[in-house]
């Protein structure tokens, strides 16, 4: 058993190897939601019937060519790979299905959409992702299975068709990216069988552990956590909605930029998404996020792709680190003026600069780090990198926090966002 479990961990770290060094990903939620604009769950939300749901099938005309454009702004910003919704909770399929007409082919659209996709991205260099979501709000037996046996056996037949077909029609596909299980266990979609099929077909490919299995990676969504384990966080460009809604918010390039720091300071990865439009137009707040992610990463990329370890420090006030071997990248996104203090470090430091720039004068006492004579704005908008190199590996010095610190409520006063990020 131990040299069984010994073989597949290996396995597992091969196809995984180039995911850990990727870092940064492109999400894509594009579907019938897309033309409604009010969020991709609007049919749950608001009832929609099956019959009423499944006429806007007919009124979708996407552009020709937009996964080109997805593709080509992906990798202009520093992403190694995309993931796309194949098929939503809305039970509609985005390729040429043989076992459904609520399919692209042979509805509005009128052609292959996940063949235009992993075309474009193999195109710009791009690892294909395919998303697939388990729950389906159209099929007649979707929900019923979870009750009714015979209903069970034709959803999963269903099911592990419709994968079978992705996975066979678009030649290698790098990322199967599962989607909510609801409303069956593990054991009842035949998780186990499902993944041996997907690795049968693709034996290069990652999964993840959304069919309720442990899969290659874990995947937090709308939040930052590590695991002990390859990881990565999906989130949205938006505030609230993963497809295209026009009346919700949107996030900051800053955000976006400070997401990447913690996601690198884990050692996992960032799945960034976009909502394109009904005729997959990007949105110009959308495209505006990663062309000046992108922007930062062509700067400051080092401190992000190249980290080797993740860091065990607690937040800073005015920045966090990532690191690599001997160097800590202090990421500064509130710039205080002309004086900055680095602690934590027990290291001794031998020198400190900004990333691609000039040495910064420092002078150091056991428990801080004085960096003066800097500008009083901050020389980098989203977030300036200062580049700290130490004498052997960074080490952190504990700290009141660490130490049992609690007020008299008997409340934790750490920051909300310090969970080593």
């Amino acid at each position: 058993m131990e040299n069984n479990q010994s073989a597949e961990s290996l396995e597992r770290s091969r196809r995984l190897e180039w995911f850990r060094k990727a870092r940064f990903g492109m999400f894509i939620h594009w579907g019938l939601y897309s033309i409604i604009g009010r969020h991709e769950w609007v049919r749950e939300h608001e009832r929609w019937t099956t019959s009423d749901y499944a006429k806007i099938a007919d009124l979708w005309h996407p552009e020709m060519g937009a996964p080109r454009k997805w593709a080509k702004l992906a990798a202009e910003s520093g992403c190694k790979y995309m993931v796309m919704t194949t098929k939503h909770h809305e039970g509609f399929c985005l390729w040429d299905s043989a076992l459904t007409d609520f399919c692209a082919t042979k509805k509005g659209p009128g052609r292959d959409l996940v063949a235009e996709y992993v075309e474009a991205c193999r195109e710009y260099g791009l690892k294909v992702g395919l998303y697939y979501s388990l729950l389906d709000w159209n099929h007649p037996d979707g929900i019923r299975s979870k009750w009714d046996g015979d209903a069970r056996k034709r959803f999963i037949e269903y099911t592990h068709g419709l994968i079978r077909e992705l996975l066979t029609n678009y030649g290698k596909i790098d990322i199967l990216w599962y989607d909510v299980p609801y409303p069956l266990t593990a054991e009842e979609w035949e998780s186990e069988k499902m993944n041996r099929m997907v690795l049968k077909l693709q034996p290069d490919i990652i999964y993840n552990n959304r069919n309720q299995t442990p899969g290659d990676f874990g995947t937090p969504e709308q939040h930052i956590v590590a695991e002990d384990r390859m990881w990565e966080a999906c989130m949205t460009t938006q505030i609230l909605s993963w497809g295209h809604m026009p009346l919700d918010g949107w996030r900051t390039p800053r955000e976006a930029v400070d997401m990447l720091r913690q996601v690198a300071a884990g050692c996992g990865n960032l799945l960034l998404n976009i909502g394109p439009k009904p005729d997959g137009s990007i949105p110009a707040e959308a495209r505006n996020i990663f062309e000046q992610v992108g922007a930062w990463l062509k700067k400051y990329g080092d401190s992000i792709f190249n980290v080797t370890d993740p860091v065990r420090f607690r937040n800073n006030l005015v920045g966090m680190y990532t690191m690599r071997d001997n160097i800590l990248y202090f990421h500064v996104y509130r710039w205080p003026g002309s004086e900055i203090i680095a602690s934590q470090i027990q290291n001794k430091v031998k020198s400190v600069r900004f990333m691609n720039g000039g040495e910064i004068k420092f002078r150091q006492t056991p428990d801080q780090i004085f960096m003066y004579g800097l500008p009083e704005t901050a020389p980098d908008p989203l977030t300036t990198v200062i580049e700290i190199e130490v004498e052997g590996k960074p080490e952190y010095r504990p700290g009141f926090h660490d130490l049992g610190g609690f007020n008299k409520l008997g409340k934790d006063l750490r920051p909300p966002d310090t969970l080593f990020l």
